[in-house]
């Protein structure tokens, strides 16, 4: 089976098309080695594959002809248990920084804008 495809069908990509643009990229290698779209994939095989800020590393236990729900798409795969810790752990770090930057109510008002621009005009 096709790498993309098997990626498409595990549903870490919403499309074949966007499968084989990330594996193009480099976001996704097999066995640790850049790989092309239709590099054919097998049970065993372990993935490497780069989402946003996010790394998954998982190894096939299964092919699947056709595209499946996410319940029965987990089965495809086995996430490498230092995989999940460390996303885990770069979620938490991503919801703390959030919840650290200061919240506005949006656009700053006219007299807002002022002293903003007052403030910097004096160095901050």
């Amino acid at each position: 089976m096709r790498a993309d495809k098997w990626l498409w069908c595990a549903r870490f990509f919403n499309t074949r098309a966007a499968a084989a643009d990330a594996i193009r990229k480099g976001k996704v290698k097999i066995n640790d080695a850049k790989a092309k779209p239709s590099r054919p994939v097998k049970p065993e095989d372990e993935l490497t594959i780069r989402k946003g800020v996010y790394t998954y590393t998982i190894s096939i236990s299964r092919l699947s002809s056709s595209r499946l729900s996410p319940p029965q798409a987990a089965i495809l795969y086995k996430e490498n248990e230092d995989s999940i810790k460390r996303r885990r752990q770069l979620a938490m770090q991503l919801e703390t920084n959030d919840k650290a930057r200061p919240r506005t109510k949006g656009r700053p008002s006219k007299r807002e804008r002022r002293e903003l621009v007052r403030f910097m005009r004096r160095g901050g």
